[in-house]
């Protein structure tokens, strides 16, 4: 059985025709002649045809010649690309990495991952949008960011949504020591005085979604008092006093968290499930698929900050 076409013979026969002649494809290709009309034959023998009409003038292809070229220029084609992407991977000293978060993020994961990111690849302009999870999944859906870390559920038409990698419990804070002696059900919920984040998104948040349901099977209604924008900006009404707030439990690790604000767990417990999330059938760049790799990382760190959380009840301190 004659041996499989190698690259090499691929190589030799595009330069054959490009240039044509063996001993011209020889110089450009800085081997001898004899040894690329041996390869050249060889190939021939592997695909029982032959490819070349020889004279003494210019090569001239044959209709199995002519048959192979373009398939023989595709394959050399898609092994540069490959050598050119593996290049990238290792060197990566451009591009631009495009990705999305839930808009918390930038509290306790994005500060460390960006700067780790950057201080080994200065060369990548870094593009993270910290929005809704429900806005990060469309976005990525119609292809504007490559990929994204969402809190689950979010709407999956087009999306390929990986395993959760982040669980996270949500937390009631106030400055009232007094109501975070018990964790809060949902009955008490609806009567606090909630002070919510994510305004713009109102049901389609996925936390929001989470306690809309479990109010309604209540009997009851989940109506803030105050709704702003970004969580931070209800952290520092709730810390002002001006009502009470919910938060993931690693938002209590911020460095900018107020110390003064207690926070206890709901009741029943309130799960939030974090995952990555690409385009169905998207092709990811070589600079979003190492930053998705270091956030992997970064976020199994975090699943071990909460894992290990601080006595239910108590002030969060820095």
């Amino acid at each position: 059985m004659a041996a499989a076409p190698t690259l090499q013979q691929l190589g030799y026969f595009v330069a054959a025709v490009k240039h044509g002649s063996f001993v011209a494809a020889a110089e450009a290709v800085h081997i001898a002649q004899p040894s690329l009309s041996e390869q050249i034959r060889r190939l021939e023998r592997s695909l029982g045809v032959t490819l070349f009409v020889r004279t003494n003038r210019r090569l001239q292809l044959t209709e199995a010649g002519r048959v192979l070229l373009p398939q023989a220029r595709r394959t050399l084609a898609d092994v540069s690309a490959l050598r050119e992407s593996v290049r990238h991977i290792q060197e990566l000293s451009g591009g631009t990495v495009s990705f999305g978060t839930f808009s918390s993020a930038h509290l306790y994961l994005l500060t460390a991952l960006v700067g780790d990111f950057r201080s080994q690849y200065p060369g990548v302009t870094t593009r993270v949008v910290g929005l809704n999870s429900s806005e990060v999944a469309e976005q990525v859906r119609r292809g504007e960011l490559e990929a994204g870390l969402v809190q689950l559920p979010i709407d999956e038409r087009g999306l390929d949504v990986g395993p959760p990698v982040l669980v996270d419990s949500v937390v009631y804070v106030s400055s009232d020591g007094e109501r975070t002696r018990a964790p809060v059900t949902i009955e008490q919920l609806a009567a606090a005085p909630l002070i919510l984040s994510e305004a713009r998104w109102g049901a389609e948040d996925p936390l929001r979604r989470s306690l809309t349901d479990r109010a309604r099977r209540a009997g009851l209604t989940l109506q803030p008092q105050i709704e702003v924008e970004f969580q931070t900006a209800a952290v520092e009404l709730a810390a002002h006093g001006l009502g009470d707030s919910l938060v993931s439990y690693l938002v209590t690790r911020w460095p900018g968290y107020p110390g003064r604000l207690h926070w206890v767990p709901l009741d029943p417990p309130v799960v939030e499930r974090f995952a990555f999330v690409t385009r169905t059938n998207g092709v990811l760049s070589p600079a979003t698929r190492i930053f998705m790799d270091l956030a992997h990382r970064h976020v199994r760190a975090l699943q071990r900050a909460a894992d290990a959380g601080p006595p239910r009840g108590q002030a969060a301190l820095p």
